[in-house]
């Protein structure tokens, strides 16, 4: 009876840490969707965390037509770095995986081992030391400022290693080199075919990651046309005091929000399969 009641008293408390660790997630993203639907006037009446005087057309517009439209390049400035950044990453993280898994040189544990430790590192940590050297190339405030140091990606490099070792079996390889198949043609035509699910995968993070990327942004660029949305929206918020409307930012981020549901949904499927890939061979 004892036994029985144990697993079951687990199961109820780690459920219970999951439903708070969902709510603790969840409650400021509901707020943030029931207040960009609010009118002007309106945020701050009625409860909090459901809809009231729904005006977010209105908002909407606003948004887009505040200062000459400059939310609109902001939008673009994100899309330019999340797109260009994650694709140029991703097949430089997949590359890179593949070499450390299929083949075999000197240093290439110690290689693995640098790029593992650089995981552990906090992103925070490089923003300086980039700032210091694109600054001493003179990049610094141009779209190369934020491009360049997104296309790396430990982590990256990591999954790809991993899921290259576990999906594509060396006999494949193999046969393909027997065939007369080179080193290129056979990275390209056999083995990426079969990791598009780490590819997709290391996509995704590097996409959202350059997205929702606020530091480095803030610590390279000056000019507003060049400003990606997460550093607008705070400019914005600091503004207030100036005449920025308190519904501008909160409905700008619900905005934001929109590009990284659709790559969510989009590529949930192959986002899932490429989680669990090593998990079973």
């Amino acid at each position: 009876m004892t036994a029985t009641r144990t697993p079951l008293i687990g199961r109820l408390v780690v459920n219970a840490v999951l439903g708070l660790m969902a709510l603790y997630t969840l409650i400021p993203l509901w707020w943030l969707i029931v207040s960009a639907t609010k009118g002007e006037g309106y945020l701050y009446q009625g409860s909090p965390l459901w809809f009231s005087h729904f005006d977010l057309g209105a908002n909407v517009s606003r948004v887009f037509s505040f200062q000459g439209g400059v939310f609109s390049s902001w939008l673009a400035n994100s899309a330019l770095y999340s797109l260009v950044g994650a694709t140029v990453s991703t097949l430089l993280s997949v590359m890179a995986g593949f070499a450390l898994a299929k083949y075999r040189f000197r240093g290439r544990e110690a290689i693995f081992n640098v790029v593992l430790a650089s995981v552990l590192i906090p992103a925070p940590m490089f923003a300086l030391p980039l700032f210091l050297m694109l600054a001493k190339l003179e990049l610094t405030n141009t779209y190369w400022a934020v491009l360049l140091p997104s296309f790396v990606s430990p982590f990256g490099v990591y999954l790809s290693r991993i899921y290259a070792s576990a999906s594509v079996p060396d006999e494949l390889l193999e046969a393909a080199r027997m065939d007369g198949a080179g080193e290129q043609r056979t990275f390209f035509r056999i083995a990426l075919p079969v990791m598009a699910p780490a590819l997709v995968t290391i996509f995704l993070f590097q996409f959202v990651s350059v997205w929702n990327n606020y530091l480095l942004p803030s610590l390279m660029l000056n000019d507003a046309s060049k400003l990606p949305v997460t550093v607008g929206l705070v400019q914005w918020r600091s503004s207030f005091a100036n005449g920025v409307p308190p519904m501008l930012p909160i409905t700008g981020a619900f905005l934001s929000l929109v590009p990284l549901l659709v790559a969510f949904v989009a590529l949930q499927r192959f986002w899932r399969s490429g989680l669990t890939a090593g998990a079973v061979k």
